[in-house]
Parts: C-alpha cells; sequence; structure tokens
C-alpha cells in the first residue's frame, strides 16, 4: 500500500482527544496543529469557575468513573501515589504532565476559535480543507489536508422545554446542569434533578447534604453502579476483561441477561429503590455513585417519575403525584453534538441529521477520507485510551496505510453497528458500543492487537493477565507499531500500584498482589453455565 504525501493536520479541541491526536501525529511525522479556544489544555477537565459558552463545563465535586489504570495514555501510567478514582484537578494534573512529557504544548495555538471549517475547491482530488480561525478579533485562513474533530459532546446543552409543559411559568430559579458548580447556594431548599445520568445523581447526592430535600426524576431508570466493586476492587477491573466479554457475548441471550440483572441487583434490589430501568437487559451506561442508595434509604433523596407539568410553585409528575413549594429545578438532561464550525453539518450528520460515522471516527460520504471525529464513542471504557486509538487509527487511513471498503461497505458496516446498538444499548443518540470488542477492531486493522494465542506459547505470564486480568490500555502499546517498551511491565504490576494507594495501614502477613481466588470465582460460575448449557442441547 503507497503512503500518502500527506502533511499538514488540524486538531480542533486540545482535550484529551486532541492531544492523544495530536501525539500520534507527530509520532507518524506529520505536521499538526492543534486549535484550543480556551487557555489552558484538558477540556472537560480544565474546571472553571463560571461556564463558558463553547467549552465544556464540569462541577467542582467531579471524580472519574474508570480507575487509574484503565483510563491512561496507553504509554504513559499515572504516577503510583495517584488515587485509583481521582478527583477532576488530580486528572487535570495528569494531562498536563503527559502534554509536557511528550512536548505537545508548542504545537496549540490557544485562546484560538475555529470559526469556520470547508472543503477547498479541488477537495475531489487534494481532500484539501480551508480551515478559518479567530484570534483577538482577527480572522486567519489556513489550508490543511486534514482534519481531526477533538471538540468533544459535553459542550452544547440538550434542554428540551417543550417536554416540560409550564416550566415558562415556573418562579423558581430553573437551568442546565453545566451551569452547576456547587451546592453552596442552595443550603436548606428543596431542589428537584431531572434526569437520572451520572451529572443528576451526583448533583443530588451533594445537595442532599445541604437543601432541604433533593428530589431525582427519572424517566426511565438506571442501573448503579458502586466504583468499589467486588471484595473491594475498582469496578472496571473485574468488569472490563478479556474472558468477561467472551463468556458474556457467547452465552445465550436469555442467560446473559439474567446474569446481568442479577449482577446489577447484588448490592441492592433497585426496584425497592425506585430506580429499576424499564428495559434492564439494556446493556446503557449505568450511573456510577457511590452514595445514591445510602441517600436514598435515608430520605434525603427522593425518586420520582418523568416530569408532567410545572405550576409556578411546584411540580406535577407523570404517576399524578404533586409536590409544592420547589425553589429550584436543575436540568440534567444530557447535551446534543452540534459543530457550528462545520460550514456543512451533513458531512458529520449525513442521514436523518445524525451523526453517521465509519468506526465512529470517518464520515463515509467523503470523496476523501480526510476527516475524523476522535472522541465521539461512548462504552464502558475510558475515553482516553479509546480516543489515542481511534487516533492511530485515523492517522494510517490518513497516509493510506489503511485502505477503506467502498462506501456502501461502509454504510453497511454503520447499519449493522446500529442494529446491535438498539439490541444491547437501546434507543439513543450517542454512539454506543462493547469497548473491547471496539478497540479489538481497531487495534486488528493498524496490526497492534494482542496475539492471545501467541502469548500463550511465548509468555504465558503475560498471557494470564492479559485474558482474563483487566484490559487496560497497556495491552494496546504492547505489539506491532507504535509499541512501548515498558507495556509488559505495566500490565503485570498494575495490581501492584491499584493496590499500593489503599494499603495505608498493611497488616502483616497480607498478601500485596491479585489473589488468585478471585480469578477462580471468575472463570468459575461462567464455565459452570456453559457446562449446563452445553449438556441441555
Amino acid at each position: 500500500m503507497h503512503e500518502t504525501m500527506l502533511k499538514k493536520v488540524a486538531i480542533i479541541g486540545a482535550g484529551v482527544s486532541g492531544l492523544a491526536s495530536l501525539k500520534c501525529c507527530l509520532e507518524e511525522g506529520l505536521d499538526p496543529i492543534c486549535f484550543e479556544r480556551s487557555d489552558d489544555i484538558g477540556g472537560l477537565w480544565n474546571f472553571t469557575e463560571q461556564a463558558e459558552e463553547g467549552k465544556a463545563s464540569i462541577y467542582h465535586s467531579v471524580f472519574t468513573n474508570s480507575c487509574k489504570e484503565m483510563m491512561c495514555y496507553p504509554d504513559f501510567p499515572f504516577p503510583d501515589d495517584y488515587p485509583n478514582y481521582m478527583h477532576n484537578t488530580k486528572l487535570q494534573e495528569y494531562i498536563k504532565m503527559f502534554a509536557k512529557h511528550f512536548d505537545l504544548l508548542k504545537y496549540i495555538k490557544f485562546k484560538t476559535m475555529v470559526i469556520k471549517v470547508t472543503k477547498c475547491p479541488d477537495f475531489s482530488v487534494t481532500g484539501q480543507w480551508d480551515v478559518i480561525t479567530e484570534k483577538d478579533g482577527k480572522e486567519e485562513s489556513s489550508v490543511f489536508d486534514a482534519v481531526m474533530v477533538c471538540s468533544g459532546h459535553h459542550v452544547y446543552p440538550n434542554f428540551p422545554a417543550e417536554q416540560f409543559p409550564g416550566i415558562k411559568k415556573f418562579k423558581g430559579s430553573y437551568f442546565h446542569s453545566r451551569e452547576y458548580k456547587g451546592p453552596e447556594k442552595f443550603k436548606g431548599k428543596k431542589v428537584l434533578v431531572v434526569g437520572l445520568g451520572n451529572s443528576g445523581s451526583d448533583i443530588a447526592v451533594e445537595l442532599s447534604h445541604t437543601a432541604s430535600q433533593v428530589y431525582l426524576s427519572s424517566r426511565s431508570g438506571s442501573w448503579v453502579m458502586s466504583r468499589v466493586w467486588d471484595n473491594g476492587y475498582p469496578w472496571d477491573m473485574l468488569y472490563v476483561t478479556r474472558f468477561e466479554t467472551f463468556v458474556r457475548n457467547s452465552l445465550p441471550t436469555s442467560i446473559s441477561d439474567w446474569l446481568y440483572v442479577k449482577k446489577m441487583n447484588q448490592k441492592f434490589k433497585h426496584e425497592n429503590y425506585g430506580l429499576m430501568p424499564l428495559n434492564g437487559t439494556l446493556r446503557k451506561e449505568p450511573v456510577f455513585n457511590d452514595d445514591l442508595p445510602s441517600r436514598i434509604v435515608c430520605g434525603m433523596v427522593v425518586i420520582k417519575p418523568n416530569v408532567k407539568e410545572f405550576t409556578e410553585t411546584s411540580v406535577i409528575f407523570q404517576d399524578g403525584t404533586k409536590q409544592e413549594n420547589i425553589d429550584c429545578v436543575i436540568f440534567a438532561t444530557g447535551y446534543s453534538y452540534a459543530y457550528p464550525f462545520m460550514e456543512d453539518d451533513s458531512i458529520i450528520k449525513c442521514r436523518d441529521n445524525e451523526v453517521t460515522l465509519y468506526k465512529g471516527i470517518l464520515p463515509p460520504l467523503l470523496e476523501k477520507p480526510t476527516m475524523a471525529v476522535i472522541g465521539l464513542v461512548q462504552s464502558l471504557g475510558a475515553i482516553i485510551p479509546t480516543s489515542e486509538l481511534q487516533a492511530r487509527w485515523t492517522i494510517k487511513v490518513f497516509k493510506g496505510l489503511f485502505k477503506l471498503p467502498p462506501v456502501s461497505s461502509m454504510m453497511d458496516d454503520i447499519d449493522e453497528k446500529m442494529g446491535k446498538k438498539l439490541k444491547w444499548f437501546g434507543n439513543s443518540s450517542t454512539l454506543q458500543t462493547d469497548y473491547i470488542v471496539y478497540m479489538d477492531e481497531l487495534a486488528s486493522a493498524i496490526g497492534v492487537k494482542p496475539n492471545i494465542l501467541k502469548l500463550f506459547l511465548m509468555d504465558p505470564r503475560l498471557a494470564l493477565e492479559v485474558y482474563f486480568g483487566p484490559c487496560s490500555p497497556y495491552q494496546f502499546r504492547l505489539t506491532g507499531p507504535g509499541k512501548w517498551n515498558g507495556a509488559r511491565n505495566a500490565i503485570l504490576t498494575q495490581w501492584d500500584r491499584t493496590l499500593k494507594v489503599t494499603r495505608t495501614r498493611v497488616v502483616h502477613g497480607s498478601k500485596t498482589g491479585f489473589p488468585l481466588l478471585n480469578l477462580l470465582t471468575i472463570l468459575f460460575f461462567p464455565l459452570l453455565l456453559i457446562a449446563v448449557f452445553l449438556m441441555f442441547n
């Protein structure tokens, strides 16, 4: 395959996806420029005291839902002393360390907003883009061989006011959750939070310590998971494994669904807390909150159904119940995909005004594959390793080192993925997928997927950890192009780093590694179910 003479790449956004794209471009000898409208890197994780237009916004108390071993850049582990789940300021520290270590800052133009991206007149031949930027009121136009859109999907709030009759006459305050920063203003107030997602539950729990009463309204319910999983280990280091994925995808749907519901109800029965999802077998992203069940059982958070309508001072719910004297409503109703800098929005939203991307990355109808959207896919895996692998795959496409199938085949692949998404995750606008299946698909295409069978023959110790242990990001820098020499050691010592930060009072004689008993427990129950299934078929 002949390498395309592509050189200049525009990267829009210096968040975790933009930085991954920047580093991957440099590794492949390209000439990238990253445009960042704010004065710092980090994107979503760059906390500001006020929500800023066109920029993602988080509240002060945000913590990560993925643990450090599962969410790092694949060739840059977190420092040993960092907590497993960390405050946003700690993650921002890490992001800055990453940028400094790989000398990325000099390629970023800060306080520079991309205002328009259009195809050059000869795009069908060159695949080039005209990128217009603005800084200090001055516009500048530049031509680039390719564009990587890394602007994220937590920027433009989804606030469907028409779905909440009476909200305009409500006399209390109301706003979208992106405006929320902390609980100080809500002392002694009655607050309604609309939306049972991660933000909605976080805000409801935090407010329950200062507000007089918090109501949390949910349209369809949700599974609620704790970051602390079986035997106190991080949830994703036990759940996001190759073996677990193989078992889930191999079992008959009825057994897989039963196991899933049983596992989700292991800590507490969701039905008794008003949290049970309408369709409990869907693998939609659960809510991660360690304290919500406790605040419900203590009466400080009351779960309510969907809102029917508002009056001047009260809210009426779909079940007919009414809550008087509501002081404030916070709409944690998610975000919309928007690309205001795209002159032709249909490039990305090319079908039914929905985001339509091959592999969740490439607009399939472009004459030349020189635009990519990085970091849009959502799964139970972390965004950093996902966007990093997306960037590596994309640059191989840009350079002509990976041949794309015909447009019809790409559209068929998109349709197939959409069908699977509907089956496993339900009807939603997000690009949800199975993390390991998706990562392996990209990794296989560019020759970086670990060969498990070969590993069992050549390095059995590593093979056991790769297959039965956490599918940590290091696995995708273990072999092939971009191989990192520290990957093997990082995989073999990941449990040591995980336990180091919590074993701050060591009991004499205690073991330090991941117990063999846990591995046997993980193996035994699924294998027993498979054996029973085979006996009766």
